[in-house]
């Protein structure tokens, strides 16, 4: 059975430090904390690649992997709290920062294959 997971990723204006933020924000998020806790969720930097896995240059994803049945929990409703969470970032990012947050994408991967 493939490793299914959850890509994050931020293009547009992001800056280095996005990535780090937005994890940790994510790493805060009550349904994703307690998975990480049970030990059925990682959530991990890895290196930009394209559909068949090859680097993308610079640039980095949030990788957020469900280990085997994630206590129960579906991709699809995971992949929902994630975007949610990700709106709830961009939100407070535009409280500190200036202009236009980064553009996002979150889609279910299979982990194998990313």
């Amino acid at each position: 059975m493939a490793k299914q997971g959850i890509r994050v990723r931020l293009d547009g204006p992001a800056s280095e430090s996005d990535i780090p933020a937005l994890r940790s924000w994510l790493e805060r998020e009550r349904l994703l904390e307690e998975l990480m806790r049970k030990g059925a969720l990682r959530i991990e930097e890895r290196p930009r690649t394209d559909e068949s896995g090859a680097p993308m240059g610079l640039g980095t994803d949030i990788l957020i992997t469900l280990a085997n049945a994630a206590a129960g929990v579906a991709v699809a409703e995971l992949v929902v709290q994630v975007k949610k969470a990700v709106a709830a970032w961009k939100e407070n990012w535009r409280t500190v920062e200036s202009g236009d947050p980064p553009s996002d994408s979150v889609e279910p991967v299979d982990v194998d294959d990313r």
